[in-house]
């Protein structure tokens, strides 16, 4: 593409040194991924700089440079002639929309729907993909779970867990609309709108489920999480809002009426989507739908009461995209959930062992009140301390679980660079009795999962709850591979034999 980079909108360029215009072939903001004719953009965490790569971009045929040091790229650009060096104060800002307009702006062609909360995200994300899917506008979704179109999952290496660099999201947006998708619904963390990732995209949608303490390591102030998670409200038509949530709803209900819709499973009168006598069977849930003055009888194939508050969630969600209730509620026993989220798998010894990746104490107290409700002989529940995330967080997992299982397994998720034994001594600093013979310790998250199937027993329920995401566990900056489903598999094909 040829870049004249006066006509990138809001680029906010504070000095340009070297050609005004190139041809751009792609974008880059790692120095080991260029091609030539590369956009090389000098992010900057907390252990690199990319300006320290630039020489390297160059020389792997990076053209334009994008950062924030005006006299390194001065100097450089004495040096390299043929480049173009962008000074701006902001580089992830400017990332977001050089890639918006790069990859020429599919999002604005796609209805846009960003969900956020502490928990229930990647469930909405998929309830909302699945049932504008059903009423016929063919969604995409992009999560935790990875990249979907409106038929099939994708294979791309995401950049993030949850809501992908801005570069990468716009790519993906036009991978959708190329597929034939007209909606796309994501995850939106609050740490991608700190670190601008959705800048420039204007939601149709923001779905709001709740908000509890979390990703303290990032934020550091549960003030600054909240004012971060609240800036997509503030680009978005439309705003779907749990007002049941004691975290964050007030703030997001004095923005005002226009543009809102409310729900509730707790029988708040005033919400305008209201799910009353939720009962979860071995088949899913059944309630009554209050919606615009109509009572109806729903079926829906997602477990848990809190699920059914993710279901009104889609439904506000789809209303407020203009299809009518009465199609509405044609469509929503064929509804789908995600990959990992109250996934049920029945074994060959009588027992269901149960997938959700629960990894907040909030998310984890209600999965075990739902999963409770199902008949079984013993609960055997795995928990595990996430090592990339805030440490403070584990000792209240082995509260939230203790008394609650016959058997609990500790394990580790995503170690990192710590020593996974400090991780296990973490979350079990949590327990009254770490020492009980109720509690085993595994190193790894295969070993948590092989223990807590070998524990298991006819009629039991094994849960196996945590943050394993994007098929992967990182493990000192390496993505190795993990599938608790290929484990559990195996294991089970081992058992038959």
């Amino acid at each position: 593409m040829n870049l004249s980079f006066d006509q990138i909108p809001q680029l906010n360029i504070e000095a340009l040194y070297g050609p005004s215009e190139q041809t751009v072939s792609s974008l880059a903001f790692h120095s080991g991924r260029i091609q030539p004719g590369a956009a090389f953009f000098c992010l900057k965490g907390e252990t690199f700089d990319g300006h320290a790569y630039v020489e390297e971009a160059i020389a792997g045929g990076a053209n334009v440079i994008i950062g924030h040091e005006d006299e390194l790229f001065r100097r450089m650009s004495e040096v390299y002639t043929r480049t173009t060096f962008i000074v701006t104060a902001h580089v992830r800002s400017a990332m977001a929309r050089f890639s918006k307009y790069f990859y020429e702006e599919a999002d604005d062609e796609l209805k846009t729907i960003g969900v956020t909360g502490t928990n229930g995200k990647t469930t909405v994300a998929a309830y909302v993909r699945s049932l504008l899917t059903l009423l016929e506008l063919p969604a995409g979704s992009i999560g935790t779970t990875g990249i979907w179109t409106s038929s099939s999952k994708l294979s791309y290496k995401k950049s993030t867990p949850t809501t992908p660099e801005s570069m990468d999201l716009h790519h993906i947006f036009r991978d959708l609309r190329t597929h034939g998708d007209e909606a796309a619904v994501m995850e939106v963390s609050s740490i991608a709108l700190d670190q601008s990732r959705v800048e420039g995209i204007q939601f149709d949608v923001a779905i709001h489920t709740n908000f509890s303490e979390e990703h303290l390591e990032y934020h550091h102030t549960i003030d600054h999480y909240r004012e971060c998670k609240m800036r997509l409200f503030k680009q978005a038509d439309h705003r779907v809002v749990n007002i049941d949530d004691d975290g964050m709803a007030a703030e997001l209900l004095a923005m005002g009426r226009e543009g809102l819709l409310t729900y509730s499973i707790e029988g708040r009168p005033e919400a305008d989507i209201r799910a009353e006598d939720i009962e979860v069977t071995e088949e899913g849930s059944t309630f009554t739908l209050q919606v615009y003055g109509r009572s109806e009888n729903v079926q829906v194939p997602v477990y848990g009461t809190y699920n059914v508050a993710n279901v009104l969630s889609a439904i506000g969600t789809a209303l407020h995209l203009g299809f009518t209730i009465d199609h509405i509620l044609s469509v929503l026993p064929a509804m789908q959930g995600p990959e990992g989220r109250f996934q049920v798998i029945d074994t060959p010894m009588n027992q269901k062992v149960i997938l959700d990746y629960a990894h907040t104490p909030v998310a984890l107290n209600r999965l075990l009140e739902e999963v409770k409700k199902l008949q079984h002989r013993r609960l055997i529940v795995m928990i595990a301390g996430i090592g990339i995330r805030d440490f403070n967080k584990m000792p209240k997992m082995a509260a939230a679980i203790e008394g609650r299982a016959d058997e609990i397994i500790v394990t580790v998720d995503h170690p990192g660079y710590h020593d996974p034994q400090i991780i296990v001594d973490q979350v079990c600093t949590g327990f009254s009795h770490p020492e009980s013979p109720h509690v085993h310790q595994t190193r790894t998250r295969e070993e948590g999962v092989l223990r807590s199937l070998e524990l298991g027993a006819e009629g039991d329920i094994i849960l196996l709850t945590s943050g394993c995401i994007n098929n992967a566990q990182m493990v000192k900056g390496e993505e190795i591979p993990h599938s608790d489903e290929a484990i559990i598999e195996s294991f089970y094909a081992g058992v038959a034999q």
